[in-house]
């Protein structure tokens, strides 16, 4: 298990999360993203199904269906949404998720209107020349001190209106896709993107291998966790534990890095199953995954979601160390890798 060759894998993942990150889906604005992952698991070889909710559930079989595992992922991500247009033809936002205006600054957005199609435009400060505004440095950035610059000829709230842009539509942020010669993953969103390539990758494994995992083995893949009830539905018959596959932690104070699998023990939830955290922790001693044991000051996770929603479950959290989380974030393939590795040393 600790000469477990993964490089393919990994190397599949990766093309997975990029082509993923690249398909806008803030929270809310999910279906193609979800009908995608739907896409990729099927040619895998997996039954796969888009819930009522707009999530999607995949089985990877297995032998025992009353004690069956449930991986939660998410698919969606930070966003915006139109909340006025303003009388200068602007776009005032309002956050879906936990999107923050600081780290919005400057980036390109897409406008994504209910019946009119997609306008581009520019995420700013207010006046912000800073050849014109002398309080450009001192301004502390909000949602009601930044708005949209369309990429249109428009002067006026009466000419943003003509093109068929409207109070609640959809508005995505530029993921910036990078990955470097030297493993590094950069993008928005890899939170939690990556993740749902790591199940990919997983899901790959298990076909090309032909194993059948000894307990009943489920993947929901969700598309509310930002806003707090992504995986509170859709739980299968049988499962008795779940673990969510989200962003690890990494920052001051915490173990983590980004080239590890984070294993989380406390979060601001509360303690995670204490012998799952043991036993994730036994498993990534047995296959030789890179990890850290960290707790999160502030997160909130899918599982936690599940067990508000009445399930009787014990319940876990790992993920691939993403630095900058919720702005512009970073993470490694060996990060990536060390989290498929503990999935097969635990899960199969």
């Amino acid at each position: 298990m600790k000469n477990l060759v993964l490089d393919q894998y990994t190397d599949f993942l990766i093309r997975e999360t990029e082509t993923l990150l690249n398909i806008d889906s803030p929270t809310g604005y999910t279906e193609e993203a979800a009908a995608w992952v739907r896409g990729e698991f099927e040619k895998l070889g997996f039954e796969a199904r888009i819930t009522n909710k707009g999530g999607v559930l995949v089985s990877f079989g297995g032998k025992d269906p009353q004690n069956a595992l449930l991986l939660e992922a998410h698919v969606d991500t930070l966003g915006g949404m139109v909340a006025e247009i303003k009388g200068n033809g602007r776009l005032r936002l309002t956050n879906l998720g936990g999107m923050n205006p600081n780290n919005a600054e400057t980036e390109n957005v897409r406008v994504v209107t209910k019946f009119n199609g997609i306008y581009e435009g520019t995420f700013q400060l207010n006046n912000a020349s800073i050849h014109v505004n002398g309080e450009y440095n001192n301004i502390k950035r909000s949602w009601d001190n930044c708005e949209v610059v369309l990429d249109e000829d428009v002067r006026k709230k009466e000419d943003t209106e003509k093109l068929g842009i409207a109070v609640g539509d959809i508005v995505c942020f530029e993921p910036n896709v990078r990955i470097t010669k030297s493993g590094y993953i950069k993008s928005r969103f890899l939170d939690d993107k990556l993740s749902v390539g790591i199940l990919l990758g997983l899901g790959k494994y298990i076909r090309e291998n032909h194993i059948v995992p000894e307990r009943a083995l489920y993947a929901h893949i969700t598309v509310f966790e930002e806003v707090g009830h992504g995986g509170s539905s859709s739980v299968p018959e049988g499962c008795t534990e779940a673990i969510s596959v989200d962003m690890g932690c990494v920052g001051d104070g915490l173990a983590c890095t980004e080239k590890q699998v984070s294993i989380c023990a406390k979060d601001s939830g509360g303690p995670y199953s204490y012998p799952v955290v043991k036993g994730l922790i036994e498993a990534a001693k047995r296959c030789g995954a890179d990890y850290a044991v960290d707790i999160y000051p502030f997160y909130g996770s899918d599982v936690e979601a599940t067990l508000r929603g009445g399930r009787d479950l014990r319940h876990g959290l790992i993920g691939a160390g993403v630095y900058a989380s919720h702005g512009y974030e970073r993470s490694h393939r060996d990060g990536a890798e060390n989290v498929l590795r503990l999935l097969i040393a635990y899960a199969l």
